[in-house]
Formats: C-alpha cells, sequence, structure tokens
C-alpha cells in the first residue's frame, strides 16, 4: 500500500513543477526578449528622440539592426559605431549640426556622438520620406539618391515620398529588419 502513496505524491510533485513551470514561462520568455530587444544607452537614445521629436523604438531599432549594440562596429563599406555612419555621412551631418565642433570621423566611436548623428540623420530621413519608416529606413541604409531614382519609377512608388517595393534584396532585408524589430519594441515596452 505504500508504493500507491508515493506515486500519488510524484505525481503531485510533477504537477506542482508544471505548475510552476506554466506560470514562470511567460515572465522568462520575456526576460529573454528583453535581453535581445535592449534598450541600450537609454540615456543618449531618449535625449535624441526627444530633440528630434522622434519615437525612441525606432532609433533603437536601427542601432539593433546596424549594429547590435555594438559601438566598435564597423561594416565593409567603413560605417562605424551603433547606428553604422559612413565617413562621406558623417562629414554632411557634421556640416549641419556641428560646423564648429572639433569633432573628427573617428568621434564615431564614441556613443553619445554616434547616436547624435545617427538619430539627426534618421530624422531626416523620416521628414524627407513623409515620417514612412520603410521608405526612410531603405533612405537610411541605401541613401537618399538611391530611394529617389526608386520614387521617380511608378512600379515602385507608392506616392511622391513612400515607396511601396524595396526592389534590392539587401535593402528589403533590412527595410524588414527595421520594421520588427520597431514592432517588438512597442510590444514589449509600451
Amino acid at each position: 500500500m505504500t508504493k500507491p502513496h508515493k506515486n500519488t505524491a510524484l505525481l503531485v510533485l510533477l504537477l506542482a513543477a508544471i505548475l510552476v513551470m506554466l506560470l514562470i514561462a511567460p515572465w522568462l520568455i520575456r526576460k529573454i526578449e528583453k535581453y535581445s530587444y535592449p534598450l541600450g544607452y537609454q540615456e543618449t537614445v531618449e535625449q535624441y528622440a526627444a530633440e528630434y521629436q522622434m519615437d525612441p523604438f525606432v532609433i533603437y531599432s536601427v542601432i539593433r539592426t546596424e549594429s547590435g549594440f555594438d559601438e566598435k562596429a564597423q561594416s565593409d563599406a567603413g560605417a562605424r559605431g551603433l547606428m553604422q555612419i559612413t565617413e562621406e555621412t558623417f562629414a554632411w551631418i557634421k556640416l549641419k549640426i556641428a560646423p564648429q565642433e572639433d569633432l573628427t570621423f573617428d568621434d564615431l566611436w564614441d556613443p553619445q556622438v554616434n547616436i547624435r548623428f545617427g538619430s539627426y540623420y534618421l530624422d531626416c530621413c523620416l521628414e524627407r520620406y513623409g515620417n514612412d519608416l520603410a521608405t526612410a529606413c531603405a533612405a537610411y541604409h541605401s541613401g537618399w539618391g538611391t530611394v529617389d531614382q526608386l520614387l521617380a519609377q511608378e512600379e515602385y512608388a507608392a506616392s511622391e515620398a513612400t515607396l511601396a517595393e524595396f526592389p534590392y534584396p539587401q535593402m528589403a532585408r533590412y527595410v524588414e529588419k527595421v520594421g520588427r524589430a520597431y514592432d517588438r519594441y512597442q510590444q514589449l515596452y509600451r
């Protein structure tokens, strides 16, 4: 008669363990997701999001997509830092927002400078393309000239300022990744 008692106790323990796992699983999954979608450099991101009146989740999404929050990231094209800014883009942005400052391309390794410059450029892309996140991200990734050329072609343009289609695979993947990250940031933190 002791065996059924042991089996019952084991069954109760097993059911209790399953219940605890079911209760903890959503919390654990959310923790893992937040680790995958961090709010890195939060003070700086929030500062420039406010300055440029931009949703901070857009900046986080671009940083996550561009560098995975690695401030020392460098692309094959020579883009640097968290928001992956090229030397040519750096020079253009510097003329716009920091002409009197003694900044060099090497200063893009500083997260504060990189997020400041990247947020400005991202804001310019959003403004230029009617606040359409997908088109702005295509421009951030591939340049205004490329996007403007696509907008001039009826088969790609949804309007004068927005693309309906992203014909280049790398551009399309980038736009999709940023959009997916943006959706996830909203789900996790709003």
